[in-house]
């Protein structure tokens, strides 16, 4: 069963946030298990084009996560919440 294409999963992130680095070592570790189904995007949120999108998405603090191109964290979720939430796309 290939999906056509892969769900987005797309973090904002600073280079400075250490909750930040939390998630994105999580990510790594949970996204493997899901082979090719998702597709994952970090976006610098304080970069011009990042500024512009968060504004537009309503994110004013990171780490911000989105599926399909919707806010489902803007905190650090655990483990589990990850691949639940995963699990139901």
């Amino acid at each position: 069963m290939k999906a056509q294409n892969p769900i987005v999963v797309e973090m904002f992130y600073t280079l400075t946030c250490p909750n930040c680095k939390t998630l994105k070592r999580m990510l790594d570790e949970i996204l493997p298990q899901f082979g090719d189904r998702f597709q994952f995007k970090k976006s610098l949120a304080n970069s011009p084009m990042g500024m512009i999108r968060t504004i537009k998405l309503g994110i004013h603090s990171v780490p911000a996560l989105l599926i399909d191109n919707v806010v489902v964290y803007k905190s650090v979720p655990t483990k589990d919440e990850i691949v639940k939430k995963l699990s139901s796309y």
